[in-house]
């Protein structure tokens, strides 16, 4: 094949996104110096895709120099500014921000007007989110997006949009937020863009639907990436994270063996050098299957290789210490983790494995608190899988208190969010719960039934340590719940009882919370349930009862 030949397969294969076609022809015309401007941008970029991070680097400096050379400042500034865009996004700092400013001296010193005085301010748009302040963020990403609608970039102004979708996500505003997202992936799913920003706006966005649990979206758009990655089997970027969602969502729908699979391609693929932070996730995600299956061992060097890799190992490690038995450093790690913690989702997703670890430690208190704030947190987010994870910590809690009734209501409602969301594992846990409850109540029937079924989905998903938890709870003997207390006709639980006392000594909600070490909602329903079944409407009538009964404190 001759030089001709090879530069015009190349232009063809590039045309077609056949990546390694493209590289092949444009590399091989290249080394005769056989390429114009065009051509070499167009090697770079597919250097790029096929992993060859730094050729292509090389190769974008050249077309720089050439750009240069023919006294075009504007693309040379174009140029700069992708080679040092692409070198940050590799964490190389010194170096892209060197090209960065490149680019920017030689727009300020020709006082060029074209669409790189947008792309610059993507970098510190960027920074200002990372560094929490989405208001600037969102100012510049502003800017950017004005410039791109004048010069009509269509990558400029998809990125713009990406960066202010999640940036107003940040701000709390939510639904203008996800839908700037939304026609961002439009852009991407039409082909509107080049593979890099497609690849960034991918990700960033699959990454937001996580922070902020959109579930749907998240699956939605994770199929998008993974169809756009299979019609492009020599792309190399963004592969490793889009088998690393898919991994995630999995785990999720219980196809555990798959996930390991997926997970294990992940992790090779993003340690390929140069190797990605997110090989961090990738840790943490086999450390999680490794401790659902009951290979603590395993979980525990993953965990902790994660944490070298800058991804913090809570809640799992937590978890792990806990199915492990050593509740005591179960406890320091979930305390430690909600006490260092700043962002919300991360916050979240904390709370529910804190509460499993308080209560395992006796603390209701502090479980319900935590609780109550997974519960607010769901209350303001709407979302589905928040909810289901508010409705099963409530449900643990009120089990812990004594109130079985409240309990199987909370855990009835979790169980049917879990089912709605497709999550095998996290629907069988509940299923525990709510046979703990049914047990609590006397229904030992119903109990047999719910452990039953939490064993088959355990066995089946292959995860250890809750398959032998739900077989002793199957093995245990039961025991009926005690009659009522003399005088307790209406059928007051335990814990009721102990609040009526307090209220009869006429103590305030507050008083009674302190007292009895829980918190002042609670009281406050445990109250009207006693008023509900004592068929009263005040406190004085429901003191008045706890005396003509004997529930009264005892005196001293």
């Amino acid at each position: 094949m001759t030089v001709l030949d090879a530069l015009e397969q190349g232009r063809l294969a590039f045309a077609r996104r056949s990546w390694s076609d493209a590289y092949a022809g444009l590399s091989a015309a290249a080394a005769d110096g056989k390429l114009d401007l065009d051509d070499l941008e167009h090697l770079a970029l597919v250097a790029e895709l096929t992993g060859r991070h730094d050729e292509g680097s090389d190769i974008l400096a050249r077309a720089h120099l050439e750009a240069l050379r023919a006294g075009d400042m504007a693309r040379a500034a174009y140029d700069a500014f992708w080679l040092g865009f692409g070198l940050l996004h590799r964490g190389e700092f010194a170096r892209g921000g060197g090209w960065i400013g490149r680019a920017a001296g030689l727009i300020e010193e020709g006082d060029l007007d074209c669409v790189t005085r947008g792309y610059l301010e993507l970098p510190g748009a960027i920074q200002s989110a990372d560094e929490g302040d989405a208001a600037t963020a969102v100012a510049a990403f502003n800017r950017a997006a004005e410039i791109a609608a004048r010069f009509h970039d269509r990558d400029l102004a998809t990125l713009g949009r990406l960066g202010r979708g999640t940036s107003l996500v940040a701000l709390g505003e939510r639904d203008h937020g996800v839908a700037l997202l939304d026609e961002a992936m439009v852009a991407v799913t039409a082909g509107e863009v080049g593979p890099i920003t497609a690849g960034i706006v991918y990700c960033a966005t699959i990454e937001c639907c996580q922070q902020i649990f959109d579930l749907r979206r998240a699956q939605e758009w994770t199929a998008a990436l993974a169809r756009w990655c299979e019609s492009q089997p020599d792309l190399v970027p963004f592969r490793g994270r889009c088998m690393l969602y898919r991994a995630e969502l999995l785990l999720f729908h219980g196809a555990w063996g798959d996930a390991v699979e997926e997970t294990n391609r992940a992790y090779i693929d993003l340690s390929a050098p140069p190797p990605e932070p997110a090989v961090g996730a990738a840790l943490y995600q086999r450390a999680e299957l490794y401790r659902l299956r009951g290979e603590f061992e395993q979980a525990d060097v993953n965990y902790r290789q994660a944490t070298e890799w800058g991804r913090p190992p809570e809640p799992g490690l937590a978890q792990l210490r806990l199915a492990q038995g050593d509740r005591d450093g179960a406890l320091a790690i979930i305390r430690r983790a909600l006490d260092e913690v700043r962002d919300p989702a991360t916050r979240t997703r904390l709370l529910g494995p804190a509460v499993e670890i308080w209560l395992a430690n006796g603390e209701v208190r502090a479980a319900r608190a935590a609780a109550d704030e997974l519960a607010a947190t769901a209350q303001a987010s709407r979302a589905p899988l928040v909810r289901a994870m508010a409705a099963r910590a409530v449900g643990a809690v009120s089990l812990a208190e004594g109130d079985g009734r409240a309990a199987l209501a909370s855990l009835r409602q979790a169980w049917a969010r879990w089912q709605e969301l497709e999550a095998p594992f996290e629907a069988a846990q509940v299923r525990v719960l709510i046979g703990r409850a049914c047990r609590a109540l006397g229904n030992e029937a119903t109990a047999q039934i719910e452990f039953e079924a939490a064993r088959r989905a355990f066995d089946q998903l292959g995860a250890g340590p809750d398959l032998a938890r739900v077989e002793a709870e199957l093995q245990a003997p039961f025991a009926a719940p005690a009659g009522p207390e003399p005088g307790n006709a209406a059928g007051l639980t335990a814990r009721e009882i102990e609040v009526l006392r307090v209220v009869a000594a006429g103590k305030t909600n507050r008083a009674i919370a302190e007292a009895l070490g829980i918190s002042e909602k609670t009281v406050a329903r445990h109250v009207s349930n006693i008023f509900l079944k004592l068929d009263v409407s005040s406190r004085a009538a429901a003191t008045a009862y706890a005396y003509e009964h004997g529930l009264q404190a005892p005196t001293t």
